[in-house]
């Protein structure tokens, strides 16, 4: 078990040796991607050069037999795009390391409650979660449900259209406005939640073409101008 800070006989060389076990995670973690890609440390090496951040074979090499000292974050952002996976899975590795010590002074504990901490994607009282990435995540959740009411209401009015009874066309066209509905208020939360979003500082996310009502028209500078 991990000492924690304040422990009787705790050792402040406890933190060097958790920053150890995080780097060993992510090289054990490049070793087995790489290997499943097929690719030699070579390979690595130049797919790294190609992206723009060169990575040496030699450094490849001695970060996976864990006689490299460190392991900048830049690093590890470059070999997860040439490993053809997102970063997060190198420091967590979910299914192929079962526990990971989170920060020094702690117990190690389930990879993915892991990293579930780190995204902002946790259930924890002792934690605040950051008011814009609560937004942004709110954001996340009324754009899937705008979508999702967007093809239901296409759907319907299709069942609507080729309907084979006068019954079925207006269960189909109650299912439509019900959809339509659903996809207005989605609009709706999504506008205000847009408005907050800037009002605070920030700045939104893209909105795809299917929402592209969602924001209020940009006004007409040119021809306020000219009043």
């Amino acid at each position: 078990m991990t000492q924690h800070a304040g422990d009787a006989g705790w050792d402040e060389d406890d933190v060097p040796e958790w920053a150890d076990r995080v780097m060993a995670t992510v090289a054990a973690e490049v070793r087995r991607r790489r290997k499943e890609l097929r690719m030699s440390a070579q390979d690595l090496a130049d797919r790294c050069e190609e992206i723009g951040h060169p990575i040496p074979r030699n450094v490849i090499a001695n970060m996976e037999s864990g006689r490299r000292a460190n392991l900048p974050l830049v690093d590890v952002l470059v070999l997860a795009e040439a490993l053809q996976t997102p970063p997060l899975t190198l420091i967590y590795p979910v299914g192929y390391a079962p526990e990971v010590q989170r920060l020094p002074f702690r117990d190690t504990e389930p990879t993915w409650d892991a990293l579930h901490w780190f995204t902002g994607d946790l259930d924890e009282h002792s934690y605040q979660l950051d008011t814009m990435l609560r937004r942004f995540h709110r954001h996340v959740g009324l754009q899937r449900a705008a979508f999702a009411a967007i093809r239901g209401e296409k759907h319907e009015r299709w069942k609507a259209e080729t309907a084979s009874t006068p019954t079925k066309r207006a269960e189909a066209e109650q299912d439509r406005e019900d959809y339509a509905e659903r996809a207005f208020q989605a609009k709706y939360e999504l506008r205000s939640l847009r408005t907050s979003i800037r009002e605070h500082g920030g700045t939104p996310p893209l909105l795809p073409p299917e929402l592209h009502d969602v924001d209020p028209p940009e006004p007409d500078t040119a021809t306020e101008e000219r009043l």
